[in-house]
């Protein structure tokens, strides 16, 4: 008989592939640096693709110096609020949350999200503060989501922001010269830096095995059905093990993309915003932040931007020479 108090072996990779339980990523793990004190990420909301030409930038790469034709997403990044500041101290379970010292004056949308302090002693929250063992300094930020048109919402998106390098005296005076004014993505990145991005998937609701897995179609000569799986395991043990290929919810996961080149910050969104507007989004009116590359989610959705936790490619020393960004329409006129 088999031990059957083994633990299982083996990596589970993407499963459970079930709806997210909320459309703003969670960020579990912050990477140390060295530079400091910052901001160890912001975010925006996903405005649409397009394509520019660019130096090559990339020592090894075939076309090193030459121009080439890359695609880029664009992301609009308009300030972002401080609301609070949390402390956390080092417990033998992990991190513990010693308390928050809210902004004083908080913008009336962010009521729509959670309830609003009314009375708030600042002064004493610090003094509080400092008597306690301090491990890391963090931030509640939220978006404006008002300030976009292409964003048909009111409520902001709240989320917790690291602040890391320097000493954590440092941290503190840092994260409290903050407090209840607004931050930009200038404050976390520069022009040619690498992030990674993290967002909710597009969702594409409940799909068979074929589509959810990618098995093949079973042959043309089996009975009533081509798209189902083959067979449901074995007969011992009596139950379907997770592990079988099943129907049921596609998209709508949070994913991280690592290593995202950010090739430039700008102010004036007629600079990227094609004729006619970006598809289902309109105008970028804010700043924008262009990537390289592809990241995850439809349009409209919340994108958040970290510092990144396993970097790698070259560390440039400039910002990459954008030669021309294309505001062609996407229309398909």
């Amino acid at each position: 008989m088999p031990n059957k108090r083994r633990p299982r072996k083996g990596s589970k990779a993407y499963s459970p592939r079930k709806r997210a339980v909320s459309q703003t990523p969670r960020l579990d793990s912050w990477p140390e640096i060295s530079e400091g004190p910052k901001l160890q990420g912001f975010a925006g909301y996903k405005a649409g693709m397009t394509h520019a030409f660019v130096v090559d930038f990339r020592p090894k790469s075939l076309t090193t110096g030459q121009e080439i034709q890359i695609p880029v997403t664009v992301l609009e990044v308009p300030p972002m609020k401080v609301a609070a500041v949390r402390v956390y101290e080092s417990t033998r379970y992990g991190l513990r949350t010693v308390g928050e010292v809210w902004a004083g004056s908080l913008n009336s949308e962010l009521g729509r999200k959670l309830p609003i302090p009314k009375n708030y002693d600042a002064e004493k929250a610090w003094s509080e503060l400092t008597k306690s063992d301090i491990e890391d300094v963090r931030i509640l930020t939220y978006t404006q989501p008002r300030m976009i048109t292409g964003v048909p919402k009111k409520v902001p998106d709240l989320m917790e922001t690291r602040v890391g390098g320097g000493t954590i005296d440092e941290r503190l005076e840092y994260a409290k010269a903050l407090l209840g004014k607004d931050i930009t993505v200038a404050d976390f990145v520069k022009d040619g830096g690498v992030i990674d991005v993290s967002a909710i998937t597009k969702g594409k609701g409940f799909q068979g095995a074929v589509k959810r897995w990618g098995i093949k179609l079973l042959h043309h000569k089996n009975s009533k059905h081509r798209r189902m799986v083959g067979n449901l395991g074995p007969k011992r043990p009596g139950y379907v093990r997770p592990t079988v290929p099943q129907a049921g919810q596609v998209g709508y996961h949070q994913r991280t993309e690592f290593n995202k080149r950010v090739l430039k910050i700008g102010e004036k969104g007629e600079e990227v915003t094609p004729k006619g507007g970006f598809l289902n989004y309109g105008e970028v009116r804010n700043n924008y932040v262009l990537i390289h590359g592809s990241v995850p989610g439809p349009t409209k959705r919340l994108i958040r931007l970290r510092d990144p936790v396993r970097p790698s490619g070259p560390a440039l020393k400039e910002a990459p020479n954008l030669v021309y960004v294309s505001t062609q329409s996407k229309q398909g006129a």
